[in-house]
């Protein structure tokens, strides 16, 4: 359902994080101009108009909220009133955001998100934070390539299954033998 009606919104991927400085590296528009601070995206988002991360690329956006973050996959609807909260955001690969036209587009998109936040939940069930870490990578892992989860900060997954950032980079560094210590 990809229109030129349409508005489009291309992002590209960040490659490092830092507390004091935006998420974003630039965004690149549809007609080739880039535009730097992430502020856009967000500011894009607190309109009200209700988007829809494209569902035919690899792609999302990690919305930071106050004490959580919240992982929006292809096809679930970001912005709204469901984001007003929103604190900030990462895209993750290409990020392509598509307006939704009608009701049902709107309908179908949030019960998207309610699937990619049920995915979360269930993650975030597991009473071993190591567990939570090791299974929330491998899910992005699936997803998308290594090279990208790998620029995501340890922070993002730490907020999205709730654990400490140390945990994260714990994992990340011993992976394999995490595994047979904790008998997954």
């Amino acid at each position: 359902m990809d229109s030129e009606q349409r508005r489009r919104y291309q992002i590209a991927m960040v490659s490092t994080y830092s507390p004091d400085t935006s998420v974003l590296d630039h965004i690149v528009m549809p007609d080739g101009t880039e535009q730097s601070q992430g502020s856009d995206i967000l500011t894009l988002l607190r309109t009200g108009k209700v988007f829809i991360v494209n569902s035919r690329k690899r792609n999302g956006l990690i919305l930071y909220k106050r004490y959580h973050a919240e992982f929006a996959g292809p096809g679930a609807a970001v912005g709204g009133e469901y984001d007003c909260d929103c604190q900030s955001v990462l895209p993750i690969g290409n990020l392509s955001l598509l307006t939704a036209e009608s009701y049902e587009e709107r309908q179908k998109a949030y019960l998207i998100r309610r699937q990619w936040i049920r995915l979360i939940k269930q993650i975030t069930e597991n009473p071993v934070p190591q567990q939570r870490v090791q299974k929330i990578l491998d899910q992005f892992e699936q997803y998308f390539p290594p090279e990208t989860v790998a620029q995501i900060p340890d922070v993002t997954f730490a907020l999205l299954v709730g654990v400490l950032p140390q945990t994260v980079g714990v994992v990340r560094r011993l992976g394999s033998e995490l595994d047979s210590r904790f008998n997954y």
